[in-house]
């Protein structure tokens, strides 16, 4: 009779083995390290928060050889960073979407570029969500597991071997999938054009509570605070000013950061934009056209 402790121990094994071929060690810094994923032939995906600005990034291949990859975009909004590399690997599994939850294997790249793998549980499965940078991430799939910063930008596979996505940390370093799904939307403009654009109207902001006093009137106890303007940007040229509260983005309500992020993502670029404000406790309306967001 089979133990099945050991049948899942070879499993893993064997899986581990036929995914290493598609792992690769990169040093963003000067002693940093971490995982790419090549995610087609010749291009590489990771983590993009940390990276440095430069263009070419020393990488370990899956045969120990080192050679150059080159930066080829970023987007701070999903996290993700493509390079390009003269490297053929094997396909990746099938995309996983959506996921439910069980066992995820994480897969990452050591320094001499053999695989490294952790096993853990995916902890939970939400809807879409809206990153603080303005990103649209397809799923939230956040794992009951240990992540080091090495292993950061390999790719997650559920217990069937589908790919869930690229691991990253997050917040109070909790680790995160960034699904597969989103991974390939935002390939295709960081290749072309180096970064995802979206929204930007030049402002900066301030969470705030609305004095009581303006509540009615305002319809919300919270909103963003204009602190400061970019000069001649989109919000300035309109006629915001100083001390205006930002209520609402096109009738969607505009409580806190990451809602503001979320109304200026890339369907706003370039697109006019109603901001309700509060002005002196009085709500006002004006009109702005979004700009592309500058380049980080």
């Amino acid at each position: 009779m089979l133990d099945p402790l050991l049948t899942f121990s070879d499993a893993l094994v064997s899986r581990v083995a036929g995914s290493g071929a598609g792992l690769v060690c990169v040093y963003p810094g000067s002693s940093a390290q971490r995982t790419a994923t090549l995610w087609r032939p010749g291009v590489l995906v990771t983590s993009e928060q940390g990276l440095p600005p430069d263009t070419a990034v020393p990488t370990v291949l899956p045969n120990g050889s080192h050679v150059q990859a080159h930066l080829a975009g970023r987007d701070s909004g999903t996290n993700v960073a493509v390079l390009r590399l003269e490297f053929d690997g094997p396909a990746l599994p099938a995309p996983v979407a959506p996921h439910s939850g069980g066992l995820a294997l994480m897969l990452g790249a050591a320094a001499d570029g053999s695989p490294t793998a952790r096993l853990g549980l995916v902890h939970r499965v939400g809807p879409a969500w809206d990153s603080l940078h303005g990103g649209r991430i397809d799923q939230l799939i956040s794992l009951d597991a240990r992540l080091s910063g090495q292993d950061e930008g390999g790719p997650v596979l559920d217990a069937a071997g589908g790919l869930l996505g690229m691991s990253t940390l997050g917040p109070r370093r909790c680790v995160l999938v960034i699904p597969a799904a989103t991974v390939d939307r935002v390939l295709l403009p960081l290749l072309a054009d180096g970064q995802v654009p979206r929204g930007w109207l030049g402002l900066g902001l301030q969470p705030v509570s609305i004095p009581t006093g303006w509540q009615a009137a305002a319809g919300l106890d919270a909103g963003l605070m204009v602190i400061n303007l970019a000069t001649l940007g989109p919000a300035e040229q309109a006629g915001v000013l100083p001390g205006d509260i930002l209520l609402a983005v096109d009738g969607a309500a505009a409580p806190h950061m990451r809602a503001m992020a979320g109304a200026l993502g890339s369907h706003a670029a370039g697109m006019d934009v109603t901001l309700r404000l509060l002005r002196g406790g009085t709500p006002i309306e004006l009109p702005v056209l979004a700009a592309v967001r500058p380049a980080a």
